[in-house]
């Protein structure tokens, strides 16, 4: 069997709070569990923490350091991990609610588990923001309450089957032996009531205090052991002065002879034997809101009777009798249930036995059983289906009309909400440039209707092609974007040359000779290689044409001289940014030098297309295409999601152009690469295109396909196929 490599991120020994340990606890349960498992730690470090990490961990990530979380995102990456598994807590990261372990996430290509120890119900903004980005990314929430799993789905928008429970994990300790640890702590004549974890207000032992005084008149052997350090980030802010407060308490009341305090965080070890030694735990949470505790897990799994506030968990946990629940705030509740049970021996024995057994489900090698479940079912499994050969239509008709090709689905079904574009029709004219006879008379058909909507969208008045037009077919603008004005120039060159019909053919020569005037001035790079490859196919019907002449040397110079200014030792591009169809530059300065004999605008393009196929291949080799959450970030390395087909069509377009500019096999190597994106060797393992119907998903998000199926990804996938067909001489 295949080792299963896990990023494993949350706090680690010898680091003191309740994440650490978990984080510790699922790395030993799991190295039990399974010999097929590899685990990579990545420890979150508080500024300025000066311990020795376990050497268990594979790396440090400093918290509030942004520079920390982009170094693991690449160290992650490079690993080849299998699964990113996150133990998420709002005050682990830094930045507002904990936002800086997005910074990470967002670069990771790893599917993502997401552990949440804290799901509030009525969470701030930014709270709010971070759960739902995490709910975006992850393949599997998993939570510790069914509370908190209805939360996920009421409050943040989590998807049904994206939400597992599996109870927080606990030891496995034989029942029964509280005398003896009892003696092993000098507790031997004392009944005990304990409470354990990192001291905070919010754990409402005023109240457990407060209710002190009656039990012990009952009981005056009664010792209440309150346990655990106060928390570190109550410790930087006001030192000691709540332990000081609920000391001044007890001493107030006349109980502080009653009270032990163990002001420590004591080792696992340790606190098992000191929970065994106690009768009685309580947990007085002041309110509803708490999701999970892990005391109280480790209470009821060691078989003490539990009396506790109904908090989210405890509801669920102590049911049927498994413990007793006292109202919130409730001193006077919480010393009547101790007194009972410290005055009825077998009713507290009863409890104990009943608590017990509850545990036996919440061991912690059950926990890891549930987590191999839940690994086994998001990791990657690149099965490729054959998708090479000729590819069906019946995808493409669903989404035309008379009109011309919808923008648009929902799922498969055409959305004529957002009507039509030209970009997605000068498309689809291309395509038919490409289909084989075998679909006469639809493409004859089809081809005449995009041809149409391409001559409609010229607007001779402004001088520019216009973009959007209604379902209603009412033009949305007067021009379009500069892109899709020379995406229209470069579909108009191309069926120039490679239209059905010589009526076609003339009528593009035409209408390219109207508008293509329309390509000087255009400030978008794409825009400009647009134009450029639309005149190299218009120059190979009329060499030296003088208008597409001007368009592509033009057009060259100016991507010549981006890339003069833009390129960096590590950063070999036109612009300080990536974007969409990136590979188009490239294509067409390799396109302006061999139409034009001029090598060094070959070279550039061959070069910028080295670097960008360099940084577009994993680890473990698949096609990974600059997904677009890249877009924008100035001098930055690529972040692999969302996906989209168009890369593709692309990639292999320019590989097209680099192999006939240097004949060598690398380039059909790249080619093949990239088409086998849509098959599923790709960052999810899973096909986005279907060859029997020739629909194409939208793309790839962190969780998988986008299942909506719009004439974009649709028209990239046929005319990536046309193009792989052409480059390695497929049959139709």
């Amino acid at each position: 069997m295949a080792t299963t490599r896990i990023a494993l991120i949350g706090g680690f020994a010898p680091r003191r709070c309740g994440i650490a340990t978990f984080t510790a606890d699922i790395h030993s349960a799991l190295g039990i569990a399974s010999n097929a498992i590899a685990i990579d730690i990545y420890a979150m470090k508080p500024a300025g923490a000066r311990f020795q990490f376990d050497a268990a961990v594979t790396s440090t990530i400093t918290e509030n350091s942004l520079n920390s979380f982009v170094a693991a995102a690449a160290k992650i990456n490079r690993s080849g991990a299998d699964i990113v598994w996150l133990q998420h807590e709002f005050g682990l990261f830094g930045g507002p609610a904990g936002d800086l372990i997005l910074e990470l996430l967002e670069r990771v290509a790893a599917p993502l588990i997401v552990t949440l120890h804290t799901v509030l119900p009525e969470p701030d903004a930014d709270q709010l923001r971070v759960i739902q980005e995490l709910v975006a990314r992850a393949a599997k929430l998993i939570v510790m309450s069914e509370g908190a799993g209805r939360l996920l789905h009421t409050v943040y928008g989590a998807d049904a089957d994206q939400v597992v429970v599996i109870p927080h994990g606990v030891p496995d300790r034989p029942f029964g032996r509280t005398q003896e640890f009892k003696r092993k702590f000098g507790f031997d004549d004392r009944q005990v009531m304990m409470t354990f974890g990192l001291l905070s207000s919010g754990k409402g032992i005023e109240t457990v205090i407060e209710a002190l005084p009656a039990i012990v008149e009952k009981t005056p052997g009664t010792l209440y052991c309150i346990v655990g350090a106060t928390h570190p980030n109550l410790l930087a802010r006001e030192g000691e002065a709540y332990r000081e407060r609920l000391q001044a308490q007890a001493k107030a009341l006349g109980v502080a002879d009653h009270i032990l305090w163990r002001d420590a965080f004591l080792e696992s070890d340790e606190l098992l034997d000191l929970i065994e030694a106690a009768d009685i735990y309580v947990t007085a949470y002041p309110g509803a809101a708490q999701a999970t505790s892990g005391t109280l897990s480790y209470a009821v799994a060691l078989g003490k009777a539990v009396i506790s506030t109904p908090f989210a968990h405890a509801l669920e946990l102590l049911g049927d009798e498994h413990g007793i629940l006292v109202p919130f705030n409730d001193s006077d509740a919480i010393a009547r249930e101790v007194a009972s049970l410290l005055d009825e021996p077998d009713r507290r024995l009863a409890l104990q036995q009943r608590a017990y057994a509850r545990g036996r489900d919440m061991l912690w090698s059950s926990f890891a059983a549930q987590s191999l479940r839940v690994i086994e079912s998001v990791k990657i499994r690149r099965n490729l289906r054959h998708i090479h050969g000729p590819v069906g239509i019946e995808g493409l008709l669903r989404i035309c009309d008379g009109t011309g090709i919808l923008q648009h689905s929902i799922f498969t079904v055409p959305d004529r909400s957002h009507g039509y574009c030209v970009d997605d029709n000068a498309r689809a004219l291309m395509l038919m440039n490409r289909w084989g006879c075998e679909t006469e008379p639809d493409r004859s058909r089809l081809a005449s209707t995009f041809a149409a909507f391409v001559e409609s969208a010229w607007n001779p008045e402004s001088g520019e092609f216009r973009n959007f037009m209604g379902f209603d077919r009412k033009w949305l603008e007067n021009a379009g974007s500069h892109d899709s004005c020379d995406r229209t120039i470069w579909a108009l060159g191309a069926t120039a040359l490679e239209g059905n019909s010589a009526g076609m053919r003339r009528w593009a020569r035409g209408l390219f000779d109207r508008t293509a005037q329309s390509a000087f001035g255009l400030t978008s790079p794409r825009a400009t290689a647009f134009a450029m490859l639309g005149a190299d196919y218009l120059l190979a019907t009329e060499t030296g044409h003088g208008l597409a002449d001007r368009i592509l040397n033009d057009g060259a110079m100016r991507l010549q001289a981006l890339l003069d200014v833009h390129r960096r030792p590590v950063w070999l591009w036109f612009e300080p940014v990536l974007a969409y169809d990136n590979c188009r530059l490239s294509e067409a300065m390799i396109r302006a030098g061999l139409r034009s004999n001029r090598s060094d605008w070959t070279n550039s393009g061959l070069e910028t297309l080295c670097w960008l196929f360099d940084i577009q291949i994993a680890p473990d080799g698949h096609f990974r295409p600059i997904g677009s959450e890249s877009f924008g970030h100035a001098y930055q390395p690529p972040k692999p999601f969302d996906q989209q087909p168009v890369e593709i069509w692309a990639a292999i377009d320019a590989a097209a152009a680099a192999f006939d500019a240097t004949g060598d096999p690398i380039w059909l190597t790249h080619a093949a690469r990239a088409f086998e994106w849509f098959a599923g060797a790709n960052d999810r393992g899973i096909a986005v295109a279907c060859r029997a119907s020739g629909s194409c998903h939208d793309g790839i998000n962190p969780r998988g396909l986008n299942l909506n199926e719009g004439a974009e990804s649709l028209l990239s996938f046929q005319l990536a196929n046309c193009a792989i067909r052409d480059l390695l001489s497929l049959p139709e």
